[in-house]
């Protein structure tokens, strides 16, 4: 099992102006806050919690991966509940068009003039449930939506809300009647989060609350209230753009992505755009523990989130048992860290 996100620490003080630290502060109780709300539906998993907001502040999307039954779904709807954005779920099936996710033209009898109907996909947080059980022509209609931020529909392009981010789930077990997701589409996901079983004592609880009376389809009833908002995000990503990278800290993050790429056990290592994704979630987690600077430690502490789904292994050492995140486990081992 992978190793988790870890927990932040202590907060400390922060440089700026105490305009701008006052709204960071904030804005970072706000985010902390969505753990204690969602907690009220999902337990044991903090991680997968830490990956979300981290997402939110990098304006990345989210592949969650997951047995079936560990609170996938429940996980994004929770986290939909306890903000004030607007949300919508997408069921990926075998029969979905491309057109039921972005939207089309539709013909007005009345006005003789057709007319676009957005899809669902026009909204700050969208759940792509089981996304590798719809054809690639259909996973393929949101490349656009999640890189560039808009739908071209009849030539004409079309924004989307911000924030907007694309949380996806799909079962690494079940592969009958699924379509992989190509490294295109994985590459456009700013993390992948593995979410495990629970352990033991947080197995009895989820089954403490269900004998209780919890319904995971009724969130209102769990005490789920909006503790963040749009101010909230956009305050606290001008912090993270604020956060100090040193040039040490961006030969380092270039140093793994490059090692990855000589590795023997890998076909396919982390590409630019997998170094800069580094770079901005080591960014977000140092503003997220309270510091105005990237430590080597950051980068440590999401290296396997952001990089595990843009390394493609060799078909021999899938077969010894390698995986992903020993690979990456095995580069930041070796590769040197800056002092």
């Amino acid at each position: 099992m992978s190793a988790p996100i870890p927990e932040p620490a202590e907060h400390v003080a922060t440089a700026g102006s105490p305009a701008e630290a006052v709204f960071s502060d904030k804005a970072r109780a706000s985010l902390e806050a969505l753990r204690s709300e969602i907690a009220k539906a999902v337990v044991g998993q903090d991680s997968a919690v830490t990956g979300l907001v981290v997402a939110l502040l990098c304006r990345g999307h989210v592949l969650l991966e997951g047995v079936p039954g560990v609170a996938k779904t429940l996980l994004v709807r929770a986290l939909a509940a306890s903000l004030e954005l607007d949300t919508k779920r997408v069921q990926f099936t075998p029969d979905l068009m491309p057109s039921d996710v972005t939207g089309s033209l539709v013909y007005d009898a009345r006005t003789a003039e057709f007319s676009f109907q957005p899809g669902p996909v026009f909204t700050n947080l969208l759940l792509a449930d089981e996304i590798n059980r719809t054809p690639p022509k259909t996973q393929s209609s949101l490349l656009e939506a999640m890189e560039e931020r808009q739908v071209t529909v009849d030539g004409l392009p079309r924004a989307l809300p911000d924030p907007f981010l694309v949380a996806a789930t799909q079962n690494p077990v079940e592969y009958e009647g699924t379509y992989p997701l190509p490294e295109a589409q994985l590459d456009r996901f700013l993390l992948k989060l593995t979410v495990p079983l629970p352990s033991r004592e947080d197995e009895i609880d989820v089954l403490t609350r269900h004998a209780g009376g919890f319904n995971p389809r009724d969130l209102d009833a769990a005490g789920i209230r909006p503790v963040a908002g749009p101010a909230d995000l956009e305050a606290a990503r001008a912090a993270v753009a604020r956060t100090q990278v040193s040039a040490e800290i961006a030969a380092y993050v270039v140093d793994i992505c490059r090692a990855t790429r000589d590795s023997p056990s890998l076909t396919l290592g982390a590409s630019p755009r997998g170094a800069t994704a580094l770079l901005s979630t080591a960014r977000a987690w140092a503003w997220l523990t309270g510091r105005d600077y990237v430590t080597p430690d950051d980068v440590k502490a999401l290296a396997l989130p952001t990089l595990r789904h843009r390394v493609q292994l060799r078909p021999e050492a899938e077969m010894e048992g390698v995986t992903a995140d020993s690979v990456i486990t095995a580069v930041l081992a070796h590769v040197p860290v800056p002092r």
